[in-house]
């Protein structure tokens, strides 16, 4: 699903952000990327959906391999890979179900099917009793599930998560968490970058540990020390 083959990336000031990356994520499988602030996440993820490129090595996401796409290859890619941000990105003017229709609307689908596509991952996310309220009279949480519920309206087959609960109290992050489990247990393979050690050691699902810009470990029920 997933291959980052001796993958490196340099940037303009000589500071790499990845070096000698070698990965393999498989369909269906719920994967943690650990690290402190500056070990290459955020990059890596940004790798898989093309917002930026390899210096060397080549990145596969769902037999694509990145760096070729031209054209509607990149936009096609993206509807096959779901991000979420810690800072939601919501449009303030748009409603909860405008905000994850939007999402279809950007890649020219409407009608019946974009509504009842938005319906099903209200449904998903258990908002479709706040498909007519605004991000600012929602919960984070609830922003975070408008947000989840975004990236899921395309079916994607990727679901990847940025540090999903860096901005939620405990409690709130564990019901988002417990949500991607959720959406993982019926087909989507999950990849989330975290500082939240709690969340790691309790799911005890596989964890990939970067140290500036190195997978340092790779363990299949991993621990995470923060």
């Amino acid at each position: 699903m997933i291959a980052l083959d001796d993958v490196s990336k340099r940037y303009p000031n000589g500071t790499y952000a990845l070096q000698d990356v070698d990965l393999r994520v498989a369909p269906g499988e719920f994967v943690f990327l650990v690290g402190s602030s500056g070990a290459g996440k955020s990059t890596l993820i940004r790798l898989l959906i093309r917002e930026e490129l390899t210096t060397t090595g080549r990145v596969v996401v769902d037999h694509d391999d990145v760096a070729k796409l031209r054209g509607g290859g990149i936009p096609r890619l993206r509807r096959k890979v779901g991000v979420v941000f810690q800072d939601f990105k919501l449009l303030p003017s748009r409603t909860v179900a405008e905000n994850v229709a939007f999402a279809l609307l950007v890649t020219g689908r409407g009608g019946r099917s974009a509504r009842e596509d938005t319906e099903r991952a209200l449904a998903l996310v258990g908002l479709d009793h706040r498909r007519e309220h605004f991000p600012r009279e929602l919960s984070g949480g609830e922003q975070q599930r408008t947000a989840i519920a975004r990236a899921l309206v395309n079916r994607p087959r990727i679901l990847i998560a940025d540090e999903p609960t860096g901005n939620l109290d405990p409690v709130t992050s564990w019901e988002i968490i417990k949500l991607l489990v959720r959406v993982n247990e019926l087909g989507t393979t999950i990849v989330i970058a975290t500082h939240n050690a709690d969340i790691v050691n309790a799911l005890r699902r596989r964890v990939v540990a970067l140290d500036h810009g190195r997978i340092v470990r790779d363990e299949r029920e991993g621990m995470y020390a923060a």
